[in-house]
C-alpha cells in the first residue's frame, strides 16, 4: 500500500513539474539574465528523439561543450542526443578564438544553431537555449513532454565584463562539494568570477605549507565554536579546475590587515598586541607592559567565535609580517591561475592610519611581484593605489570616489543593495540587517553606472553580490539567503539598464523558481513574485 501511494505521489509530482504553459515567442521565454536583443520567429524547433549535436570548429574544449549540452538534455527527454562533427539537428559553431563572450542563437524549425568567438561565448548560449525548453527539462528521470521552442534569433552579450558573487568561507567553513554546488548556480546566471573569502578573525581556510599552523590552528574554529576546518592545496585546485570547466574564475582574499585573529592565534610573532585570558586586546599603556619583553616573545592571540569586527591588526612595522604575507600570496597565487588576488583591507579599526598606508602599499607591490592585480575593499582608495588595481565599494562612495580619482576602476558591490547576508525583512530566520533588509525589488532595482556619486559607467569594473556566513551553516542555508536575490544582481551584471524592468522580472523569476523547485534548492519565496 505504502508504495503505492509514493507511486502516485511521484507520479503527481512529475505531472506538476511538466505542466507549463507553450510559450508561442521567444519574448515569452523566462530567460535569466536577460538577453540583449530577442527577435521571434514564426513557427517552432522541436526536439525529437533523432536529434544530434553537431561541434563546428576546432578547439580543446569544444566537444566538452557539446558532451555539457546533452547533458543538460539527455535526462528530462531520455533521448541519446550523439555529440559529433556529423551534420546534426543542433550546431555548436566556434568562430574564433578570442575572450569575447557574446554569442548568437538562430532558431528554424528544423535545426538550431549556438555560434560564438569563444568557449564562454559557447556555452552561454548553451545556458539560454536550455532555458528556452520548458522547466520539465530539469528533471533528472524522463518526462512525457513537447519539447519545442518557438523559433527566432538571440544575439546576446554581458553589459559587464566581471560578473561576480562572494562566498564567505571562513565564518562557516563549507566543504568542497558546497562550493562546486554553487558554481552550478552561478554558471547557470553566466556570472564569471567566483570571489572565496578565505580567512577571517574566526578562521584561516586555505593550507600554506611554509606556515602550517595556520590552519591546524587558525583552521580549526568558526562563528559560534564550531569545528571549522580548511581547503589542502589540492582541494583548491580541484575548486578552481571545476570553476574553470564553467567558465569562472577563482578569486581568492586574504583579509589583511584587520580580520586577521586567526592568523594571529597561530602565530604569536606577527600579532602587535597582547592576548588577555579574557581574549580581549589590551589597550597598551606605557609602564603597564614592557614593551622589549613584548616584541621579543609576542605572545598568540586566542581563537576567536564571535561576530564583531576590527579588534584585530598584524603587526605593521615588523618584517616577520611581510615575509608572512610574501609566502601566503605566492603559495596561492601558484595553484591560482585568474589574474585578480584580493587583499582585504576593510575594518581596520585599530590599525593607525599611517601604518594602514604603509601596509596596503607594500601588499600591493607584493600581489604585484606575483604577476596578481589587488582587489580590496573600498577602503585601500585611502592609500596610493597601483595602475590596474580594483577598490570594491561596499560601503562608502567618497571611497570609490577616491580610487576613481587615481584612475583606478571600482567593483560594484553596495551592501545596501548587493549583500547577499542581509535580511530580506523583520522576519526573516537568517542573515543581519546592518545595512538594510533587501527584499528582491530592492536588490534589482538599482545600477552599478549611477549608484555611488562621482562614478560613471566607464568607472564601474564589474558587479558583485557578497553572502557573509556569520549565520550561515550548511548549503540549505546558503540557498535561502542567495537566492532570487542573486539572479536578480546576475541580471544587473549582463543586461543592459534600458532593457530591465521589475515586472518582467517579476514574471521571469517566477519561472525560475518552478527550476529551482525540481532540483531542490531552497529558495526563498518573496512575497513579490507570484510564484
Amino acid at each position: 500500500m505504502k508504495k503505492s501511494i509514493l507511486g502516485v505521489l511521484a507520479l503527481m509530482s512529475m505531472l506538476v513539474f511538466s505542466c507549463q504553459e507553450p510559450i508561442h515567442s521567444l519574448e515569452e521565454a523566462a530567460i535569466i539574465p536577460l538577453p540583449t536583443n530577442i527577435q521571434s520567429g514564426s513557427g517552432a524547433f522541436e526536439l525529437t528523439q533523432s536529434a544530434s549535436i553537431q561541434l563546428v570548429g576546432s578547439s580543446q574544449n569544444l566537444s566538452g561543450l557539446g558532451d555539457f549540452l546533452a547533458s543538460k538534455l539527455r535526462p528530462a527527454t531520455g533521448y541519446e542526443l550523439p555529440v559529433g562533427t556529423e551534420e546534426g539537428d543542433i550546431q555548436l559553431v566556434l568562430t574564433g578564438n578570442d575572450n569575447s563572450e557574446s554569442y548568437s542563437l538562430d532558431i528554424e524549425s528544423s535545426s538550431v544553431k549556438i555560434s560564438a568567438s569563444s568557449e564562454a561565448g559557447l556555452f552561454y548560449g548553451i545556458q539560454t537555449f536550455v532555458k528556452l525548453f520548458p522547466v520539465a527539462i530539469e528533471n533528472t528521470s524522463m518526462v512525457q513532454e513537447s519539447w519545442r521552442i518557438p523559433t527566432g534569433k538571440i544575439e546576446d552579450k554581458p553589459d559587464y565584463a566581471y560578473r561576480g558573487s562572494m562566498l564567505d568561507v571562513a565564518r562557516h567553513f563549507f566543504p568542497v562539494a558546497d562550493v562546486k554546488h554553487y558554481i552550478d548556480q552561478m554558471a547557470e546566471l553566466k556570472l564569471n568570477y567566483l570571489h572565496l573569502h578565505l580567512t577571517d578573525d574566526q578562521g584561516w581556510r586555505i593550507e600554506i605549507t611554509s606556515w602550517p599552523n595556520l590552519t591546524t590552528i587558525g583552521g580549526k574554529t568558526e562563528v559560534g565554536g564550531g569545528e571549522g576546518g580548511y581547503y589542502t592545496q589540492e582541494d583548491y585546485k580541484e575548486i578552481v579546475s571545476y570553476a574553470a570547466k564553467n567558465y569562472i574564475t577563482i578569486v581568492p582574499e586574504v583579509d589583511m590587515p584587520g580580520h586577521t585573529n586567526a592568523a594571529l592565534a597561530s602565530y604569536g610573532e606577527i600579532n602587535p598586541g597582547v592576548n588577555l585570558p579574557d581574549g580581549d586586546f589590551a589597550t597598551m599603556k606605557e609602564g603597564t607592559i614592557d614593551f622589549d619583553i613584548l616584541d621579543k616573545n609576542p605572545q598568540a592571540a586566542e581563537l576567536y567565535t564571535g561576530i564583531e569586527v576590527g579588534f584585530s591588526t598584524l603587526a605593521t612595522d615588523k618584517e616577520i609580517t611581510y615575509q608572512f604575507i610574501d609566502d601566503v600570496i605566492r603559495e596561492i597565487s601558484e595553484i591560482t591561475p585568474g589574474p585578480y588576488f584580493h587583499i582585504g583591507g576593510d575594518e581596520s579599526h585599530v590599525t593607525e592610519k599611517g601604518d594602514y598606508i604603509y601596509f596596503v602599499e607594500k601588499v600591493q607591490e607584493i600581489t604585484a611581484k606575483y604577476g596578481k592585480t589587488s582587489i580590496g575593499w573600498d577602503e585601500i582608495a585611502t592609500t596610493k593605489l597601483l595602475k590596474g588595481n580594483v577598490a570594491q565599494f561596499w560601503a562608502l562612495a567618497e571611497n570609490a570616489k577616491l580610487a576613481k580619482d587615481q584612475g583606478n576602476q571600482v567593483l560594484m558591490s553596495p551592501a545596501k543593495k548587493a549583500y547577499l547576508d542581509m535580511q530580506y525583512d523583520s522576519t526573516s530566520r537568517l542573515g543581519l540587517h546592518w545595512a538594510a533588509y533587501i527584499e528582491l525589488d530592492s536588490a534589482y532595482m538599482w545600477d552599478p553606472a549611477n549608484y555611488a556619486d562621482g562614478i560613471t559607467k566607464s568607472d564601474v569594473f564589474g558587479v558583485e553580490a557578497p553572502l557573509w556566513t556569520e549565520t550561515i551553516t550548511d548549503r540549505s542555508d546558503i540557498e535561502y539567503m542567495v537566492f532570487p536575490r542573486l539572479a536578480a544582481i546576475a541580471e544587473i551584471a549582463w543586461t543592459p539598464t534600458s532593457k530591465r524592468e521589475w515586472s518582467d522580472f517579476q514574471r521571469r523569476i517566477a519561472v525560475q523558481g518552478k527550476r529551482w523547485d525540481i532540483n531542490g534548492i531552497n529558495y526563498y519565496k518573496s512575497p513579490k513574485v507570484n510564484w
